[in-house]
């Protein structure tokens, strides 16, 4: 009775995951589809001119240069926001975890335009900058600027969970033994919430290099290589400006694996 109640069991728990597998199947099959269909529609010579297009090549290392650096300054100020949250009641807590999100939800040519309003010359931020020779708008600060807005919440809020999953034994321990706050978070709180820091900047480096909403507002030029993809489109069309989509999509792939692998290590 017993062998037969574990066959029966068995049978339905390969049932389930095969009927999981294969509607999981459906959802990679709908990701992976169009870009083999993208990859494989290229036409050699189209796609070597690309490649040796110095407009693309610019844009690419532009996009990538930006994303990177804004991802490393908005860890100075995003990580020790994300450890309080991770670490302390206080009132409007919640209000706070809202603003954080807000970029998530609303529609980044919204977000585009708010950052326009904020750093336009008529702005304290734009007429500042006016002031010491600077034009905002149309430059790489814009550019960062905007990548930084829709996508630093992705790293606070996978720090501040990092953060929140370190036992508070551990810091306390460390604080009787004479140990500074600064040392606790340098040496216990992020050493071991680093897998949840290092997915946190990925995903910030990623979705900032991949923005077009809010960056095509602020600054169409220079380009970066979403808004480059969206004026050959515009311009000349599909068969122009899906090289460059390509190019862009292995390019970024690489990195996302390479960044990958260096996290689960």
């Amino acid at each position: 009775m017993s062998i037969f109640v574990f066959m029966r069991f068995n049978n339905s728990f390969n049932l389930t995951y095969l009927i999981f597998a294969l509607l999981g199947g459906i959802i990679l099959i709908f990701l992976i589809a169009p870009l083999l269909g993208l990859f494989f529609s290229l036409k050699a010579p189209q796609l070597f001119s690309t490649i040796n297009d110095s407009q693309v090549s610019n844009s690419i290392y532009r996009t990538l240069l930006i994303s990177a650096f804004v991802t490393l300054i908005a860890s100075l100020f995003a990580l020790p926001l994300a450890y309080i949250l991770a670490r302390k009641r206080f009132p409007l807590k919640g209000l706070i975890e809202a603003i954080i999100d807000l970029p998530i939800v609303i529609p980044h040519s919204a977000a585009g335009i708010a950052l326009l309003g904020f750093i336009s010359r008529d702005s304290l931020v734009g007429s500042l900058a006016s002031s010491v020779g600077l034009n905002l708008v149309g430059s790489s600060t814009a550019i960062g600027m905007a990548m930084a807005f829709v996508s630093v919440p992705f790293l606070i809020n996978s720090a501040r969970d990092g953060f929140a999953a370190v036992p508070v034994r551990l810091e306390q321990v460390a604080e009787t033994l004479g140990a500074s706050r600064y040392q606790v978070f340098t040496q216990i709180s992020l050493p071991l919430a680093k897998r949840s820091v290092i997915s946190g900047l990925v995903l910030m480096f990623a979705r900032g290099m991949s923005e077009f909403g809010a960056v095509v507002i602020v600054a169409y030029h220079p380009m970066t290589t979403p808004v480059l993809i969206f004026d050959r489109f515009n311009s000349f069309g599909l068969d122009y400006a899906r090289p460059v989509a390509a190019i862009f999509i292995a390019v970024t792939l690489l990195i996302f694996i390479l960044l990958r692998i260096y996290q689960k290590r």
